[in-house]
């Protein structure tokens, strides 16, 4: 009798280790050239010989431009990327954003006031949020950092099992034994955040690698900021996905800071986009800001994914306007008028309020929801 092991190495996995050997180009034929004609026969690379010395510059890849669709302004700067979203969809947007915003606003004033242990608010990030939810198949699988509350809310996640988990109360599905703001729900496929930073980005290539055995036409999209990128599960976790070729999207939220940490101080590269190609992953910047950006990314990112089974990186450029949490003080590290500046000047709800305004969507209904969003979440809270 054959041991077990030896089925391993029959019928279709063979072939598709040959496959990868070919596409790979790893097996080489053997020929004689000249010192000028010969080429690199090594496995490990694809490359021409040289025969001067000269080391690769660190920013041979640099100035990755950002991606937009609207300016600040919230005009539609190039009308073949309008992504002619319906109104519908678009207030949907706008009603995620503000809600999002009231319910992080009323809950940062509870923990403040000794009622909840811990809270993390979203403030700035909401485009990244809701651009990258809407783009997705609901059946496509979320693994989350811990700002990334708006793709719950887009998906349905009602208010009260926010508050609930918030509250760890009888309500909360998870019954009080996870810390705030670490939501999850199976219904709406989102994976319960884990506290260790980055865990969940070699989870989600795993997860992606099974979608792709299964034939199952899911995607599997990983959120985590710039400074999760800086962990070795990161590193892992996206020459795993290059190299089994899985269809998953790294959807990095590029905040500006890692707690305390300015980027200046993270990396010497040219941010997390630089970083895809070394892994053969297919890489884009856009603006973070800017729902429609993120939007039309996502969605090209999703489709090409689960057509080509391959992964993408996407490096969403924002700025965190709260402070880290409510275990921290941004003002022992950045200035206020730094913070004024984005808040003001570079708000992604404000730019899809200008978009609105320019598409004649806003209208008195609009100017009160924010007073009724803040009734909402109050209500949700009391009872």
């Amino acid at each position: 009798m054959k041991p077990k092991s030896t089925k391993l190495l029959s019928g279709s996995f063979v072939k598709d280790l040959n496959t990868r050997y070919v596409k790979n180009n790893t097996i080489r034929s053997q020929s004689e050239f000249t010192s000028l004609e010969e080429k690199p026969q090594f496995p490990g690379a694809s490359a021409d010989f040289v025969d001067s010395l000269e080391f690769i510059h660190p920013n041979v890849i640099s100035g990755i431009p950002i991606y937009r669709v609207m300016d600040r302004q919230g005009q539609i700067i190039n009308p073949s990327e309008d992504p002619k979203i319906p109104k519908e969809k678009v207030l949907k947007f706008y009603h995620t954003m503000t809600l999002l915003n009231t319910m992080d606003r009323i809950l940062y004033e509870s923990q403040r006031q000794g009622r909840i242990s811990f809270y993390m608010t979203n403030y700035g990030e909401e485009g990244t949020h809701v651009g990258s939810a809407a783009a997705l198949q609901d059946t496509d699988l979320v693994f989350g950092q811990y700002r990334e509350a708006g793709v719950l809310m887009y998906r349905g996640y009602p208010l009260d099992l926010f508050m609930a988990q918030c509250y760890g109360n009888a309500s909360d599905p998870g019954k009080g034994r996870q810390m705030p703001v670490h939501y999850g729900c199976k219904d709406v496929n989102f994976v319960t955040i884990s506290s260790p930073l980055a865990t969940q980005i070699p989870q989600a290539v795993g997860a992606a690698y099974s979608f792709k055995r299964e034939n199952a036409d899911r995607a599997v999209i990983c959120y985590f900021g710039e400074g999760a990128a800086s962990e070795g599960d990161a590193h892992a976790a996206f020459n795993f996905s290059a190299t089994l070729e899985c269809p998953v999207l790294f959807f990095c939220r590029n905040n500006g800071y890692a707690i305390s940490t300015p980027t200046s101080e993270q990396y010497r590269g040219d941010g997390i986009a630089a970083r895809g190609p070394g892994y053969g992953i297919m890489s884009i910047r856009v603006d973070g800001n800017d729902v429609f950006a993120v939007y039309n990314a996502t969605k090209e990112a999703r489709r090409r994914a689960v057509a080509e089974n391959q992964p993408f990186l996407i490096e969403a450029m924002t700025y965190r306007i709260g402070h880290h949490s409510t275990s921290d003080d941004s003002s022992a590290y950045r200035s206020v008028d730094e913070v004024n500046y984005w808040d003001k000047q570079d708000h992604p709800i404000s730019r899809l309020r200008n978009y609105m305004l320019h598409k004649g969507w806003w209208d008195e209904e609009q100017k009160i929801w924010r007073k009724k969003s803040r009734k909402m979440v109050r209500w949700h809270l009391l009872f």
